[in-house]
């Protein structure tokens, strides 16, 4: 096991991430489960082999839609930080450029004030 503060350890997180989705993923698959078997309780002339077939198709099914959606969010999530920060570098742009605006006409104002300051001095 690596620790924090020897080379090669991970320090983004990606083991904190790792065992999170592992778990996330253990607990849909605990759910899927529990829906699929509270259906077949609900249909009670199925066989046991019945019942175990469509408890796997259902969980299997309910695993693909969930995999789906948190595809279809992260892909979306990706999107959406490629936008803002796209728009955070345009922001960034614009303020640092109004900020050498006003640096530059401060400095042109006080080199005029200084000269006409010392044209009436003499």
């Amino acid at each position: 096991m690596t620790t924090p503060n020897r080379p090669g350890a991970p320090r983004d997180g990606s083991l904190a991430n790792e065992v999170e989705g592992y778990l996330l993923l253990h607990a849909e698959l605990e759910q899927a489960r529990h829906e699929a078997e509270t259906l077949c309780a609900r249909l009670p002339w199925l066989t046991t082999g019945q019942a175990e077939d469509l408890t796997r198709h259902y969980t299997e099914q309910r695993l693909d839609l969930t995999r789906r959606a948190l595809q279809a969010t992260a892909d979306r999530a990706k999107r959406l930080r490629g936008e803002y920060e796209a728009r955070y570098r345009a922001l960034r742009r614009t303020l640092v450029r109004r900020h050498a605006m006003a640096a530059c006409f401060l400095l042109t104002c006080t080199g005029t004030a200084n000269t006409l300051a010392w044209y009436a001095t003499r």
